[in-house]
């Protein structure tokens, strides 16, 4: 049985929804929230499943709403809304639903097939969720760790630098506002390129679709990481929600992924800390690293380690951040060779992939 919070401004509207989702099996709406307030509340209070909301609410639209749960509290979150202009402008901010209220004529039974439609299709991503969705706080006492501590990337990686160059590889570092930024940059990418890394602090269940979005929207081929795949120029990975990335090199000399279910690095999961940790003691002084928009420090410490091994860093500025956290982290700690605007960051990869960045 999955569980739903209905979102609602309306009581009228949260009566609709919540009838129509009872009705479908293997869903049950637990409780309702008249604004994001009351659902903060009622998020902590209920752990569901999946949450519904509305766009128009007052004291907090759902758009802001919508992108400060899937920044403190990821999870699946389909919208319902009169709003149909916006459509997949919602997906960009992490919902993974999209369902337009009844237009003018639309009989209830139609929209009840429509809410039920789209909630069957994300049983996969449910199901997913579900069993690896946060415990309840009063079972997280072994995860002390975890919660209460920003663990270093000694707790899970040591550091082992690579004393010789190996072949290149491009690593890069977003957090939140990189979904948009990434599909800038990789829209300008050619496919003649390293093989590239990307630790994007992403929920997990949506990692899978957005590395189909920059495949689509690239020349290059972009995939959601696997452990055991062999690194090939011209592509792209994309670390899984919920998983670390780290980079091995085989006794052959190529590079190989593995992935880390483990403890939250730099209070995340997966972490570039991680991924640039892993990048330098496979690849060493041959790596580039990026450092693009985000909130916090991941990725800090592990980048000026790949500095000072003589790997080629670059920052997002400020001007192009949605948020100048991550990379004024790094350019504070000196672990960036050039600060870079967000539509200037491709051609520098490509110029460090042909030796005129070092």
């Amino acid at each position: 049985m999955y569980t739903v919070l209905v979102i609602d401004d309306s009581p009228s509207m949260r009566r609709i929804i919540k009838d129509m989702v009872n009705n479908i099996e293997d869903f049950e709406v637990i409780a309702e929230a008249f604004d994001a307030y009351d659902a903060r509340e009622k998020i902590k209070e209920y752990e569901p499943d999946l949450v519904t909301i509305d766009i128009n609410m007052p004291k907090m639209d759902g758009v802001t709403f919508l992108r400060n749960l899937m920044r403190l509290h990821p999870m699946p979150a389909v919208v319902i809304s009169g709003e149909s202009v916006r459509g997949n402008d919602i997906f960009d901010d992490g919902a993974v639903g999209f369902i337009p209220k009844p237009e003018a004529g639309e009989s209830m039974i139609s929209f009840g097939e429509r809410i039920k439609e789209n909630l069957l299709n994300l049983t996969f991503l449910l199901k997913r969720y579900t069993l690896k969705k946060p415990r309840p706080k009063k079972e997280v006492k072994t995860r002390t760790l975890e919660v209460n501590k920003k663990n270093h990337p000694d707790m899970l990686i040591p550091l082992r630098p690579a004393p010789l160059m190996g072949k290149k590889i491009i690593a890069i570092g977003s957090s939140t506002g990189g979904v948009e930024s990434l599909l800038r940059v990789f829209k300008n990418l050619t496919n003649d390129l390293p093989p590239i890394v990307i630790t994007q602090h992403i929920p997990y269940g949506f990692s899978k679709s957005f590395a189909d979005r920059l495949n689509d929207n690239s020349s290059l081929r972009v995939q959601q990481a696997e452990t055991g795949m062999v690194l090939e120029n011209g592509h792209a990975y994309l670390a899984p929600g919920n998983m670390h990335m780290t980079i091995e090199r085989t006794a052959r000399g190529e590079y190989q992924i593995r992935l880390l279910d483990d403890i939250k690095i730099s209070h995340h999961r997966p972490s570039v800390d991680v991924m640039f940790r892993s990048v330098n003691n496979a690849v060493g002084g041959a790596a580039m690293a990026v450092m693009m928009t985000g909130m916090g420090d991941d990725g800090t410490i592990a980048m000026k380690e790949l500095y000072d091994n003589g790997a080629y860093t670059i920052a997002q500025n400020e001007a192009s951040c949605v948020v100048f956290g991550m990379p004024a982290k790094a350019i504070q700690a000196g672990a960036v060779k050039d600060i870079v605007h967000l539509d200037e960051i491709a051609q520098y990869i490509i110029e460090f992939s042909k030796n005129k960045r070092r």
